[in-house]
């Protein structure tokens, strides 16, 4: 029996379908990043695409609410409220921080609803069972600004502005702990395909590493190397949006 079509939700910032919805991409940001990150991603990948860009609990809309500072319980939260989208099947990209909610959300997906995720796509993160302790989190303001600064991204120069760093350093500061004290104990398989994403010159997430994420895949994987650093997407952003529509493709006439 079909499921009712999904309610608004304070999780997800929808973009709509061309014509009916046949899959759902559920993106999942980086640390300190927010749903607008993939505003540009409407409307990229063909009809019957709907594009879910996640908002985190602590910023934006939700910025009266507690920061989440582990991964499981907003994994936890995040699978909890899709549930309520499954009338059609979703994919999951999870860019850096991301990555590993995203692997963790197709997870508990997966136990209660086998076919409910159509594709896993990672971006720039550690396989989950090999990811690297760090304590960002743990340095004081210019620290953070600093390792920021290091990484690159949209954020960085927002940070400048002392009036948005006293908004925006809370929710980073906690996301660096999520990411800084997260690691899968097991390389727990998942049952979709899995397709990664690095930059070449990535210090942290190397493509070497990113080939771990094969580990974790019981079905295809496959892993795509772009010019630039952590956040390649930025400037390959037409090309990561060619290569993850051509895949949606496969996927949204898999799920028909």
């Amino acid at each position: 029996m079909a499921l009712p079509a999904p309610s608004p939700s304070r999780w997800f910032r929808r973009h709509p379908a061309t014509g009916p919805v046949r899959l759902r991409l559920v993106c999942l940001p980086h640390a300190g990043g927010t749903a607008t990150f993939f505003r540009s991603w409407q409307g990229a990948f063909g009809p019957g695409v709907e594009v879910l860009a996640t908002r985190y609990p602590g910023r934006q809309e939700r910025i009266a609410e507690a920061c989440p500072t582990s991964l499981e319980p907003l994994a936890d939260a995040v699978a909890e409220e899709l549930t309520a989208f499954l009338d059609v099947p979703v994919a999951l990209f999870g860019h850096s921080m991301g990555a590993s909610l995203a692997y963790e959300v197709a997870l508990r997906l997966e136990a209660s609803r086998p076919a409910a995720v159509a594709g896993l796509f990672v971006s720039a993160r550690e396989a989950p069972h090999l990811v690297t302790p760090r304590t960002v989190h743990l340095l004081d303001a210019e620290g953070v600004l600093a390792e920021v600064r290091r990484l690159g991204g949209s954020d960085a120069a927002l940070l400048e502005d002392p009036s948005l760093r006293e908004i925006l350093l809370p929710p980073l500061r906690a996301d660096f702990q999520i990411a800084g004290t997260y690691r899968a104990a097991a390389p727990v398989p998942v049952r979709c395909p899995v397709a990664a994403y690095a930059g070449q010159e990535d210090t942290g997430a190397t493509p070497e590493s990113m080939r771990h994420w094969s580990e974790v895949s019981a079905g295809a994987f496959d892993l795509t190397v772009m010019p630039g650093g952590h956040f390649y997407l930025m400037a390959e952003r037409d090309a990561l949006l060619s290569d993850i529509s051509r895949r949606l493709g496969r996927l949204v006439v898999a799920a028909s």
